[in-house]
């Protein structure tokens, strides 16, 4: 397995981490009150959010197309 496959599973996996993380946050009851009020969550779990879907879309991309020996 080459180096660039190696490091889209450990980025793939980050970004599965934060989306977890940020679907948790986004349940939180702050969160909750936030989205009542003001209509969008709190900026930190958008932040995990967005890191999540651009570590999984970049893992995946290295896992397919990843430096082949």
């Amino acid at each position: 397995m080459s180096i660039g496959r190696i490091l889209g599973v450990v980025i793939l996996v980050i970004g599965i981490g934060l989306l977890v993380t940020g679907y948790n946050a986004s349940e939180s009851a702050v969160d909750q009150i936030s989205e009542t009020l003001v209509g969008r969550y709190t900026d930190e779990t958008i932040w995990y959010l967005i890191g999540g879907i651009a570590g999984i879309v970049a893992g995946v991309l290295l896992l397919l197309f990843g430096r082949r020996r």
